[in-house]
């Protein structure tokens, strides 16, 4: 995967662009099993989606990477405007019951998944709300499929699973036991994913923690 220094494209966002579905949003009741979370398919129409998927970065390997490292066309970065807006975090605090005005942001992409990701977890508890939008054209494998999970050992035991297809989004309150994953997959698996943290000293080790990841993720081969 490739750090050099690659500032998002010089071409404008396109003026008024309106990409996300925040209506859909407002009207996804929030579910409470196992955790707290909504799932939002369509969160982007199919006509964005594929206007976005045409300007999506190049990413070589598998990894979430930081916007800094990465090269984009305009419908992506529309995309990230409207991500980094009040209106998405008003909607978001109100079907969370969290005031996420002013919250720092962290924003990375992924676009290859591989055998190693998808273990069981809890997001670090500097996380408020995390959300992912996927971007797949298609999805048929029984893996790469997020799981909301009841316990910390066992994938097979889960409430909900999300099929990552383009345009779905997906939201959660982080805690001890929102528990998460997905079985083994290897291959292309598009997504954003936008967490909201406490404050900005956990941006900063945000920022540094995923430069380290990547740069570790290069010295190892891709599926291996």
């Amino acid at each position: 995967m490739s750090n050099a220094t690659a500032l998002r494209s010089d071409s404008p966002a396109e003026p008024g662009s309106d990409l996300l579905d925040l209506g859909a949003l407002e009207n996804t009741p929030l579910a409470r099993d196992p955790f707290d979370h909504v799932i939002v398919p369509g969160f982007i129409g199919p006509d964005r989606l594929a206007a976005i998927n045409a300007d999506y970065p190049e990413i070589s390997g598998p990894g979430n990477v930081k916007l800094e490292d990465l090269r984009y066309g305009p419908a992506f970065d529309a995309l990230l405007a409207e991500l980094r807006g009040p209106a998405l975090a008003a909607h978001m605090g109100a079907k969370f019951g969290v005031d996420l005005s002013g919250r720092p942001q962290t924003i990375t992409v992924r676009r290859f998944c591989e055998k190693t990701d998808g273990h069981i977890h809890v997001d670090h508890r500097t996380k408020i709300i995390t959300m992912l939008i996927y971007f797949n054209d298609d999805w048929d494998s029984d893996g790469g499929r997020l799981r909301f999970l009841r316990s910390a050992d066992d994938i097979e035991d889960y409430a909900v699973e999300v099929n990552p297809l383009g345009g779905t989004m997906l939201a959660f309150r982080r805690s001890d036991t929102s528990f998460h994953g997905h079985k083994p997959f290897v291959g292309q698996r598009r997504s954003i994913q936008l967490n909201w943290l406490t404050d900005e000293g956990v941006l900063k080790r945000e920022l540094k923690r995923h430069a380290l990841s990547a740069w570790t993720k290069k010295l190892l081969p891709f599926g291996a």
